[in-house]
């Protein structure tokens, strides 16, 4: 019976012992998506803003990135058009990428005495869903 007791004894012992050294590790990432500031823009002229009539025909544009810039930088968008209801083609086009928080714009062409829109897009290259968009009024005398 001692024997049967010992046996016992050491199983038990022996199981606990196994059991606490093979507990599943803890996981790795398991592709989950990239945590990255909202973006933050600031425009010059003004997001929102209406401009008065100024000389042209070319009219200075600065997108500022005030958010942390995406590890992969961003993607900015600018068109520019006559805001006259009929959903013109843009007079002005520029695509770029870059890693630069300011970046400066010559808007070109704007046509005389006509009121035009400016609208600015900026993506995130690092999280396609991040983006920002602004706009803002003008006219050339």
């Amino acid at each position: 019976m001692k024997t049967a007791l010992r046996l016992l004894s050491i199983f038990f012992i022996s199981s606990i012992l196994i059991s606490s050294g093979c507990k599943k590790g803890g996981g790795g990432g398991g592709g989950g998506g990239t945590n990255e500031a909202n973006l933050a823009v600031t425009l010059n002229p003004p997001n929102g803003s209406v401009q008065v009539p100024a000389n042209g025909p070319n009219f200075d544009l600065t997108v500022t990135i005030t958010s942390t810039m995406p590890p992969n930088g961003v993607k900015i968008e600018i068109t520019a058009k006559k805001d006259d209801g009929t959903n013109p083609a843009p007079f002005f086009t520029s695509t770029n990428n870059t890693s630069t928080s300011v970046n400066n714009y010559v808007i070109t062409g704007t046509p005389a005495t006509t009121a035009c829109v400016v609208d600015v897009k900026v993506t995130s290259l690092t999280k396609p869903t991040n983006i920002w968009t602004g706009q803002y009024r003008y006219s050339r005398k």
